[in-house]
């Protein structure tokens, strides 16, 4: 039985490992991005400010993402190599999202101090994050409009 643990543990190890170390995420300039996504992010941060572009590469998977300040707050939008928007993640308060989602997030938060409350869409999907600082250590906590956990 422990040979068969540990052949199982090594075998895990080698087949997520390689997925493992191509995931990257890197800095890169608007001129350098693909053109569709270059249009894209130019369309989408007309009226605010572009603080930074980046390039994420997970599990095989290209995708880069805009972080925007807008009016005060920032949005950070995801695109797709197609320029596709894949997700958007607006600042907001917890006075600004739905009752139930509050009072999870609340409940979240503990002795802990609330940092970042943001309303994430991911294509038809609306959940909301509650970013928490507690003993050295950054949560994040995601629920949907009814305060239910959102994986």
């Amino acid at each position: 039985m422990r040979v068969l643990v540990a052949v199982m543990v090594v075998s895990s190890a080698l087949v997520a490992g390689p997925g493992l170390a191509q995931d990257s995420e890197t800095e890169v300039k608007l001129q350098n991005l693909p053109p569709a996504v270059e249009q894209a992010v130019k369309a989408q941060s007309q009226g605010a400010t572009l603080r930074g572009l980046s390039k994420e590469v997970k599990g095989g998977v290209t995708q880069y993402e805009a972080e925007l300040l807008v009016h005060g707050r920032t949005k950070d939008i995801i695109f797709d190599a197609q320029g596709k928007i894949v997700t958007v993640e607006d600042q907001t308060t917890l006075d600004e999202i739905p009752a139930a989602a509050r009072a999870a997030i609340q409940k979240a938060v503990g002795t802990g101090k609330l940092v970042l409350v943001e309303k994430v869409t991911k294509g038809e999907t609306t959940f909301y994050e509650g970013h928490i600082t507690n003993e050295r250590k950054e949560l994040e906590v995601k629920v949907d409009a009814d305060g239910k956990p959102v994986e």
